[in-house]
């Protein structure tokens, strides 16, 4: 059945405040009819208060000792009223309620009473199609309640019972090829049963199970035989997963920038050294704190931005450089010499790149701005970050696509910042960022920006979720890939 958007059951209104000594609390509403509830909404009072729900659940039925988990969750300790969806479907179908009880947990203050200020139920409680729901819900209870004995009797090994009862109801305990398993592992066929396995990994049906399994990183020392490349921070790599190998350039070795650039071939354990000093080879000077992206396809690899200290800031010094490495030709292209002179970013380091590989667009969002401090004042000096820029490599266009600040009021605004991170994904189209510091402040939000329609997504405030459990804690250090085909980001943060 189709569940309206737009059709109310009867208004709860009410205020409620429950002495905290008690072991367990609950609040039960009687509907004054059943309803198909979609959603709960929760008021508040006009300020943040103690006594606010933190954590709480919801439960619905059609009878007051028999009830189902509707929802699991806590309020904002603000002013704004929330809504939240309720389950309304048991296995694909709706269900309908006549009793709902909430059951606080936790209030925002340790040792405080809860309070539920004002509560609205909204659904569907024509006759018509809460009937159907009421009795289908009946005979499903009916059915899990023959399946359950089907169980019982099968564990007790009461094989006639269970042939008796599953022939009379006509009661299927479970899909037909987990009772093939379960006959041949009573018959102790147990090279069956490891083909049964091998044959559903394959078929895919254990896809499901395994993609919501927790995973167990494990950490492998690698120790290629010399030469390889010194300690160092600062440095960039990016992989080439066509060639299997890995390219690293640059960095900071704690006396001075490094200019040489390494490739680590995987299969073979390998370090080679490409190049001693890359701006002898006509690429980019030494430095540290630069990103690279590479375009796989066309095996180039760019490199943009660096950190300069403050007394080998010059007005030459401070341009954006804007290199490509050919790798198959072992040639490096200076393709700008100052990026911001042509629509692109100023000079800017700790930001973060990737690269379109179809539409062979680059992507650069966030860093700090290189500034010459020679005429501010000591002490007021003010960091500035840069926004989201497009550098389209066929036509060597840049183009700003989000500001950091009210500067132009014809572009959006995104907050940038330094130690991001932020990932392309070739299908969806989006770039997806992630964490990173601006000023004092370490930012654990997530957002994501739809390259083709400039539509930007907050799919975590940051800030507003700190009790999240589910997002990765706020650091500098953090840094991140993605799978496109799993739609999954890994994220490893110190």
């Amino acid at each position: 059945s189709k569940i309206p958007h737009n059709c109310n059951i009867p208004l709860v209104s009410f205020i409620l405040i429950i002495d905290f000594d008690f072991f367990f609390q609950f609040l039960t509403l009687k509907l004054s009819k059943y309803a198909i509830i979609r959603t709960i909404t929760f008021g508040k009072y006009e300020k943040p208060h103690i006594c606010n729900l933190k954590k709480f659940r919801v439960y619905g039925g059609l009878e007051e000792d028999s009830m189902i988990e509707l929802l699991e969750g806590g309020l904002k300790n603000d002013s704004n009223p929330e809504t939240f969806m309720l389950r309304y479907t048991v296995g694909g179908q709706p269900f309908a309620s006549r009793y709902i009880k909430i059951v606080p947990i936790q209030s925002w203050g340790p040792s405080f009473n809860f309070t539920i200020w004002f509560v609205e139920l909204m659904g569907l409680d024509c006759w018509k199609d809460v009937k159907p729901a009421i009795d289908w819900f009946i005979r499903y209870k009916e059915r899990e309640a023959v399946r359950l004995c089907l169980k019982y009797l099968r564990q007790m090994n009461y094989e006639e019972s269970f042939q008796v009862l599953q022939q009379q109801s006509g009661v299927e305990l479970e899909d037909k090829r987990l009772r093939d398993l379960y006959n041949v592992v009573r018959q102790g066929d147990y090279e069956k049963v490891e083909d049964f396995m091998r044959n559903s990994v394959n078929d895919g049906l254990l896809s499901s199970y395994v993609s919501k399994l927790d995973y167990r990183p494990t950490w492998q020392c690698i120790l290629p035989d010399r030469p390889r490349p010194g300690m160092r921070g600062g440095h960039q790599m990016c992989l080439d997963p066509y060639g299997e190998t890995i390219y690293l350039l640059g960095g900071w070795d704690g006396h001075q920038d490094l200019s040489d650039l390494w490739s680590y071939h995987i299969p073979s354990n390998r370090w080679t050294l490409i190049s001693s000093d890359t701006e002898a080879d006509g690429g980019p000077s030494a430095r540290s704190c630069h990103k690279v992206c590479l375009d796989p396809e066309r095996r180039q690899m760019f490199t943009l931005g660096r950190y300069l200290d403050t007394q080998c800031r010059t007005t030459e010094s401070l341009k954006s450089d804007f290199y490509v490495y050919d790798i198959d030709n072992n040639i490096w292209t200076l393709i700008s010499d100052d990026t911001s002179a042509i629509g692109g970013p100023k000079l800017i380091f700790d930001h973060q790149m990737c690269m379109d590989v179809a539409l062979r667009t680059i992507y650069v969002f966030g860093g700090r701005i290189l500034d010459d401090r020679s005429n501010s004042v000591q002490g007021l000096f003010e960091p500035k970050y840069s926004g989201l820029y497009s550098y389209h490599v066929s036509a060597n266009v840049w183009k700003q696509i989000c500001c950091d600040n009210t500067s132009d009021p014809n572009l959006p605004i995104l907050t940038a910042r330094v130690g991001h991170s932020m990932l392309f994904h070739p299908v969806n189209r989006k770039l997806y960022i992630f964490a990173g510091q601006r000023l004092k402040d370490y930012l654990n939000d997530f957002f994501s920006y739809e390259v083709d329609s400039g539509r930007i997504e907050y799919l975590s405030e940051g800030s507003k979720n700190k009790d999240n459990d589910d997002i990765p804690a706020a650091g500098f250090t953090q840094r991140a890939t993605i799978d496109p085909e799993l739609d999954e980001i890994y994220v490893l943060s110190v």
